[in-house]
């Protein structure tokens, strides 16, 4: 996309329509995200094994890990990015991709080698058992050892590119992984054909998210005289110039998804206690639930070039209308998976698993952790409004409250009080709580600016 054209969509356009052309590209491409992960759960699922399930379950929390590293150097870079060319500073933005692109890529490096070495402690602590941990580490050594990297620069990349107005293409690179993702899974999971399980689809995962790399390089390479995106070696040197700011402004977003690490990690160890066919069944919500989280999440990624480029070009009053718009479709559309989810249940989770016990359990866990994303859905607006402003006190206190400071407490207090069921009632009270300080910072910024 052209510097012009860039520039009439975050200046120019009507709000709404320069905000959707924001974010329904970034909305589909995280739709597509959720599908490819829906695939794994539902291939696996076909196999009728609590313990293939299980194993996905349970080798997630260390493959959110790899998303914690993407965002620090991702939704850093993204915003950094937007509010340069917000300035006019071009210049300044290409080599902050560079940075953003070397370090996310060694950064990714190291978190495979540090597993490599810590792989047995690390599942076990996420709940593998005798049953589970052989499945687990093979589709980890997919996801993590081998994948791992091209996992990071996929997510880095699509923020990169979704930050100088290409949300198209963004979005174009994201979904060419995902549709390949899906198309790979039964070839690699099912019986009939290469029958590997759980590892077949990790590395199904690894080749789809490979394969977007290489249409992002390739699209940098092509636009290379119109885009602000670089991948060069000899700008790293300028670009370390800006990397406190995209390391300050990325850290809320990296912590709050380290923390839902260990958080998730947590919960699958809570619920280990209770049988394979439990964890099964979290597995299989953690994936439904994924649909109205990712939506948000995709809004947010779209919105926030929008915001942070309107912001850095003192235009607030376009910043705050796109930033009302961008909260209302997400609630709207957190409401209709509320009423969808609690009604059709024991419908819904049977899709994935033809196992009566797991079944019961994942209905009752879904209609209640399904009460969190009306909250859910503004506070991660929220956060991204703050990181685009430069307001990472703010940004980093939301994002630890919704996932660390509350959760590990819950867990002990409610799942002793309500055995195996209070667990999931963690998380819709502390989106509650998050998004109540979200509101009181927003106001406080608010008053400050008059």
């Amino acid at each position: 996309m052209s510097k012009p054209s860039r520039t009439e969509i975050f200046e120019k356009l009507p709000v709404r329509q320069a905000v959707l052309r924001q974010i329904a590209p970034a909305i589909l491409s995280q739709l597509i995200t959720l599908i490819y992960n829906l695939a794994d759960t539902y291939f696996v699922g076909m196999l009728n094994d609590p313990a293939e399930t299980a194993a996905v379950t349970v080798a997630a929390p260390p493959f959110l890990l790899l998303t914690a590293i993407s965002n620090l150097f991702g939704v850093g870079g993204a915003a950094v990015i937007a509010r340069l060319l917000g300035k006019k500073e071009p210049g300044k933005a290409k080599e902050a991709s560079v940075f953003a692109f070397y370090g996310a890529f060694a950064a990714a490096i190291a978190f495979s080698c540090l597993f490599l070495l810590l792989a047995k402690p690390i599942l076990t602590v996420c709940g593998a058992n005798a049953d589970t941990y052989a499945k687990s580490y093979g589709y980890a050594k997919w996801t993590i050892l081998f994948g791992g990297f091209a996992t990071v620069l996929n997510m880095l990349l699509a923020n990169l590119v979704r930050a100088e107005g290409s949300a198209f293409h963004a979005s174009l690179g994201v979904s060419m992984g995902g549709i390949l993702n899906i198309i790979l899974d039964p070839i690699f999971v099912l019986p009939r054909f290469l029958g590997m399980g759980a590892v077949g689809a990790g590395m199904a995962t690894a080749i789809s998210n490979l394969a977007a790399v290489c249409y992002f390089l390739v699209y940098i390479r092509i636009r290379r005289e119109t885009t602000v995106l670089s991948i060069s070696p000899r700008l790293l040197s300028r670009g370390v110039k800006q990397a406190a700011d995209v390391l300050r402004t990325g850290m809320p977003a990296s912590i709050q998804y380290l923390l839902t690490v260990v958080t998730v990690a947590a919960l699958s160890k809570f619920v280990s206690k209770y049988g394979t066919a439990a964890v099964a069944a979290l597995g299989i919500v953690k994936k439904l639930d994924q649909l109205p989280l990712f939506f948000s999440i995709g809004l947010s990624n779209g919105l926030l070039p929008f915001l942070a480029y309107n912001h850095a070009a003192d235009n607030e009053e376009r910043r705050k209308a796109g930033f009302r718009f961008g909260c209302l479709v997400s609630v709207s559309f957190s409401l209709l998976c509320l009423i969808v989810y609690e009604g059709f249940a024991p419908f819904l989770t049977g899709l994935f698993i033809d196992d009566g016990e797991t079944v019961r359990y994942a209905a009752a866990f879904l209609r209640i952790m399904v009460t969190a994303m009306p909250s859910m859905s503004l506070v991660y607006p929220m956060i991204v409004q703050f990181q685009a402003m430069g307001r990472v006190k703010e940004s980093l206190i939301c994002s630890i409250l919704r996932k660390g400071v509350l959760d590990i407490p819950l867990l002990f207090l409610l799942d002793a009080l309500i055995p195996l069921y209070g667990c999931t009632m963690v998380q819709p009270i502390v989106d509650a709580l998050s998004l109540a300080v979200a509101a009181v910072f927003y106001r406080r910024i608010a008053i400050e600016a008059m």
